[in-house]
């Protein structure tokens, strides 16, 4: 389908979202008229209120005639000075396609590229074109496929795509921001109905009557049903236009493949999809492991660390790239599925480039760590960037150590319960979260935890400690458990309990150590010995019998690591 053809159906569209609107209206206007008519006062009156209150999100999307540019994208601009080979690399594949090249280049956090214009005249003049580069994404690309990733986007230039988007994508703003004010109308209407009938049960319950069950179900019922027709509108939308927006893809795709060479292009495609779960998982993994205890990896690490999980991992990301998506991502998704793509570019002709591994990426950026951290300091909000900024190895064992602190705390307040123990959590708690160290945690929490820890091996010893698991939340096997399969669950509960706390003292005192692995999860370091002997003393300590002196001989002995 050309440009004109494209355009005329998003401006057949836009059209439609405006006449739905129309037609809601004089359905409105009817149903005035019938109530005015021939339904009492009360109810005519009642009528007029509610047509008046559903459309004003009809007449407020009909007049909303201008979409939001996107300067309030988050993102690091960069000039030709500062990256002068980048821009050099774009200018070059822009004429090679054939096309204007853009006027910003903005540096983003995404594992992704895009690009948009600020087209006028609903597309038939353009305006501003702007280039947005993921550097996650760069971190994991050769120089060839991220040339072939940047010639795919420049495609869309050449394909006029960008300019006629605007009016596709007016036209699903106005559905979503439609649909979205008649829901949150709903919502609302939701919430107070439910605060209605909340009070009129208290009241029930203050005369000493049954509270009835609160039932919302018919509240904003009205504005649901708009939301579902301008929802399925929005749907209709998206399917009338996807199958243009996916050979636009494929057009891009081939026009990359042109430029970049068919190998390099057909490898591009093949490592997003790697590239896109391997940073979901490092940002969930690495990234933020402390965060919630207010901690970050080094300046320009954040978004930049995900170099070393791809670099670890080198082998595991080829077979995922072997691998690839023949589905979708959504049912609405603009792009076709990876695999038809992938297909589509490897079968056309050898051009004799091959896509051997060249210089990576970031050989075309002055210095990408300056690059990394500009992008972070826009990126993230004013509490994140205050966070305390640890090494990669004292962040993993920092935030490994925190984390136990945590866990561990249920149980350590139900021993401080017990007869006789000491209540060691001022001291500990506030040393744990604060995280005031540079290598370890300070000694404050390291003896409170090993009181505590003496407390737990005590009640072991005078059987104790069954009430005290017991106490502890439980699965809903292990609650419904009786008999020897409580007694059982139990005990596999207190082993549990006992080892993270045994490994709560040992790391806050610094006897053991979490280590950073790149390729497998953190693991912890124990003094030598302790690996061979420490089964064993949890397993007598559990016993029928129990036994706590290997577990006291262990946590007696070893220094600091």
């Amino acid at each position: 389908m050309g440009a004109t053809l494209r355009a005329l159906r998003a401006l057949v569209l836009l059209a439609g979202f405006h006449l739905l609107g129309l037609l809601l209206l004089a359905l409105l206007g009817a149903l005035d008229w019938v109530a005015w008519r021939w339904a009492p006062a009360v109810w005519a009156l009642k009528t007029y209120v509610l047509s008046f209150v559903l459309a004003v999100p009809v007449v407020r999307g009909m007049l909303m005639l201008r979409t939001p540019r996107d300067e309030g994208v988050a993102g690091v601009p960069v000039t030709e000075a500062e990256e002068p080979r980048l821009w050099a690399a774009v200018r070059e594949l822009a004429g090679r396609v054939g096309t204007r090249a853009p006027d910003e280049i903005r540096l983003t956090a995404d594992m992704n590229a895009a690009v948009t214009e600020d087209a006028r005249l609903l597309g038939l003049r353009g305006g501003t074109r702007r280039l947005y580069l993921g550097l996650p994404l760069v971190a994991g690309l050769s120089e060839a496929r991220l040339r072939a990733v940047l010639a795919h986007e420049l495609g869309h230039y050449a394909n006029s795509d960008t300019r006629l988007s605007g009016i596709t994508e007016r036209s699903r703003l106005h559905v979503a921001r439609t649909v979205g004010r008649f829901e949150e109308k709903s919502g609302l209407k939701v919430a107070k109905e439910r605060a209605r009938q909340e009070r009129k049960s208290a009241r029930r319950v203050a005369r000493g009557k049954t509270a009835k069950e609160v039932d919302t179900t018919g509240a904003g019922f009205s504005y649901r049903v708009m939301a579902r027709i301008y929802t399925a509108y929005g749907r209709f939308s998206m399917r009338a236009t996807q199958s243009g927006s996916r050979r636009q893809e494929i057009a891009a795709d081939l026009a990359a493949a042109r430029i970049a060479g068919r190998d390099a292009t057909a490898s591009a495609l093949r490592a997003l999809p790697a590239l896109d779960t391997a940073h979901e998982f490092y940002l969930n993994s690495y990234a933020t492991l402390g965060v919630e205890f207010g901690m970050l990896p080094p300046h320009g690490e954040v978004f930049g660390g995900v170099r070393h999980l791809l670099d670890a991992r080198a082998e595991e990301l080829a077979g995922m790239r072997a691998e690839l998506p023949t589905e979708p991502a959504t049912p609405y998704d603009s792009h076709p599925p990876t695999a038809e793509r992938v297909a589509t570019i490897e079968s056309l002709p050898d051009d004799g480039r091959s896509a051997e591994e060249d210089r990576p990426a970031f050989a075309l950026f002055t210095s990408p760590e300056a690059a990394l951290r500009a992008v972070e300091d826009a990126t993230l909000t004013p509490e994140a960037l205050a966070m305390r900024r640890l090494d990669w190895p004292d962040l993993v064992h920092a935030s490994m150590t925190a984390r136990y602190v945590r866990d561990t705390e249920p149980l350590r307040t139900a021993i401080t319960e017990l007869p006789g123990a000491r209540d060691d959590r001022a001291a500990g708690e506030g040393t744990a979260l604060d995280l005031d160290l540079g290598i370890g945690l300070g000694i404050d929490l390291g003896l409170g935890i090993a009181r505590q820890t003496e407390a737990f091996l005590d009640a072991v010893d005078t059987g104790a400690v069954w009430d005290l698991v017991d106490r502890l939340p439980k699965s809903e096997e292990a609650a419904a458990a009786t008999g020897r399969a409580a007694r059982e669950f139990a005990r596999s509960s207190l082993r549990r309990e006992l080892a993270r706390l045994l490994t709560t003292a040992l790391t806050a005192d610094g006897r053991a150590r979490w280590q950073l692995s790149w390729s497998a999860p953190a693991s912890l370091l124990l003094p030598d010995g302790y690996a061979d002997a420490l089964p064993a003393a949890l397993d007598a300590a559990i016993a029928d019998r129990p036994d706590t002196e290997p577990l006291r001989k262990l946590l007696a002995t070893g220094g600091a690591l």
